[in-house]
């Protein structure tokens, strides 16, 4: 770091949590071997930094400015750098200032504070991941039964194994959010406050109320993909929005898939009636897609328009007893899904098959029974070591 702005743009990374591991030592070590010189930030610079963050408490910072102009008194024949004593006061309200800064970005890596902006979720983690809706996280072991509490500590429902049971009788009076993120490799169920179940695929994230309040439509936000057996009430109709698609329902079986590399945000009705219909539009019956069982419906995320089709409904709903299956998909689709549902990096030398086609349906195999397939019909040449596959 050699440059005022350099300094300043990195220092900010570092409070907004968006340094790496080594620029984060780089700040760090910058401020140690520096010791207060004449360009590291401004008190202003610094304020301006404070005001992008969530309020500390006085008392904590009272204490934090406290403890270091202690430490600063105590230490003032050792430092390289004296200022003068009329800047004296200036110089320790950069140190609080800084340290304050620095043990805020490393309170965020570590979750120390509860912050409300989602942290970047790594999916080739081994952990399935519980946010609360202040920002606080749990760490969900399959093989635990516990009990699941909202950020008061209060039991809002029950883990047993691969799946969370929300209570229907808490004292909430206002929608609550909890997000669960699910690894690569890993399914998981919830079983909501109204009696809705929920089939989480691997690489999936679901927003949702702790609780649904009664007056209110019962809303969830997916990203990824995720089966849907919904609790029937005709007064609070049940919205799946997925992006810029919001599908609405009063009770039935249906299946929506997500994922961001997909082109198409896929619905395949198995029971019921679906409504299918824009993000920005209100839901109209007599003008909105209706779907009816056996079909498909499919969001074109580019044109936002909407194609049906009937289709064999067992293909698309496989996936929550082990099953895999690749319809009319491109082999760089087909990577991208078998490294969530494995948890494996696949390197693809080969360019010319990556937009190839395939149709391919596995019941419960091993990633090595795949690519054997693929290898036997279709001349695929790999190597598998550890959890890496390459393809020549």
């Amino acid at each position: 770091m050699n440059s005022n702005s350099e300094i300043k743009n990195l220092l900010q990374k570092f409070v907004l949590n968006q340094c790496t591991l080594e620029e984060t030592n780089e700040v760090i070590a910058y401020y140690k071997k520096n010791k207060l010189t004449d360009d590291f930030p401004t008190v202003e610079d610094i304020q301006h930094l404070l005001t992008e963050m969530p309020k500390m408490e006085q008392q904590t910072a009272d204490d934090i400015f406290l403890n270091i102009l202690s430490a600063s008194k105590e230490n003032e024949t050792t430092i390289e750098f004296v200022p003068k004593k009329s800047n004296f006061r200036k110089y320790i309200s950069i140190a609080a200032l800084a340290v304050i800064l620095l043990g805020i970005g490393l309170a965020y890596q570590k979750g120390a504070f509860n912050t409300k902006s989602e942290q970047k979720f790594d999916f080739k983690s081994t952990d399935i991941v519980l946010q609360l809706e202040n920002g606080n996280v749990q760490i969900i072991s399959e093989n635990n039964t516990v009990q699941v509490k909202d950020a008061e500590g209060n039991v809002v429902g029950n883990q047993n194994g691969d799946k969370i049971v929300y209570e229907n009788d808490s004292d909430l009076d206002k929608l609550t959010y909890n997000t669960i993120k699910i690894p690569y490799g890993k399914r998981f169920q919830l079983q909501l406050s109204d009696g809705t179940v929920v089939h989480l695929n691997s690489g999936t994230t679901l927003k949702y109320p702790i609780k649904f309040i009664a007056g209110e439509n019962r809303q969830v936000f997916l990203d990824g993909e995720a089966f849907f057996d919904v609790a029937k009430d005709k007064k609070h109709p049940f919205i799946v929005n997925a992006d810029n698609l919001n599908v609405r329902v009063l009770g039935t079986h249906f299946n929506v898939s997500n994922y961001p590399e997909d082109a198409l945000t896929d619905v395949v009705l198995v029971e019921g009636s679906v409504g299918m219909y824009r993000k920005n539009e209100d839901f109209d019956a007599n003008k909105n897609t209706i779907l009816k069982p056996g079909f498909k419906g499919s969001f074109n995320k580019a044109n936002t328009l909407i194609a049906t089709k009937p289709v064999i409904t067992d293909i698309y709903t496989s996936w929550i007893t082990g099953g895999l299956t690749f319809r009319n998909m491109t082999f760089k689709n087909i990577i991208t899904k078998l490294e969530r549902r494995y948890n494996v990096t696949i390197i693809n030398k080969n360019e010319k098959l990556a937009n190839e086609k395939f149709n391919a349906s596995f019941s419960d195999e091993s990633i090595e029974k795949v690519m054997s397939y693929f290898n036997d019909i279709h001349g695929i040449n790999y190597t598998i070591k550890n959890n890496q596959i390459l393809i020549k």
